[in-house]
Parts: structure tokens; C-alpha cells; sequence
């Protein structure tokens, strides 16, 4: 079973881009995902940036690329 929110998850469209490891997406998007700190802070409401990473860890290397993808 898949996280509720994999289909809209920027980890997801990381991935696709080829600049993530599969193991977060089989490690906590198809697989524990209650763990995915991510997934706890958005059932709560909470904001966080889309760099930060199922284990809380914040990614430079993803910041970069969202700022560099961003619409200006």
C-alpha cells in the first residue's frame, strides 16, 4: 500500500526526476509510511519545505533544484 499523499508528494516528482534515491520512495512512501515524518506533519496540517525528506533531514541538494524549477 502507497501513502495517501505519494501522488501529490514532492518526493514523488523528485524521484521521477532521477535526483532521488528509490530507497526513500520503497522505504517510506510504498512502505511505512506512518513513519515518514513528512506524512506525520501533514495530517496535522503543519508546513514543511519540500526538500525535507521522510526523516526530517533537509536536503541542500533538493532545495536547489526547487529553487532553480521554480516559476519566477
Amino acid at each position: 500500500m502507497e501513502c495517501k499523499w505519494y501522488p501529490v508528494c514532492p518526493m514523488r516528482r523528485f524521484y521521477e526526476a532521477g535526483i532521488l534515491d528509490k530507497k526513500w520512495i520503497i522505504r517510506f512512501c510504498k512502505g511505512n509510511w506512518r513513519s515518514c515524518v513528512r506524512y506525520q506533519m501533514e495530517e496535522r496540517g503543519e508546513s514543511h519545505p519540500d526538500w525535507m525528506l521522510p526523516d526530517g533531514s533537509v536536503d541542500e541538494m533538493l532545495k536547489a533544484y526547487c529553487v532553480a524549477n521554480s516559476p519566477r
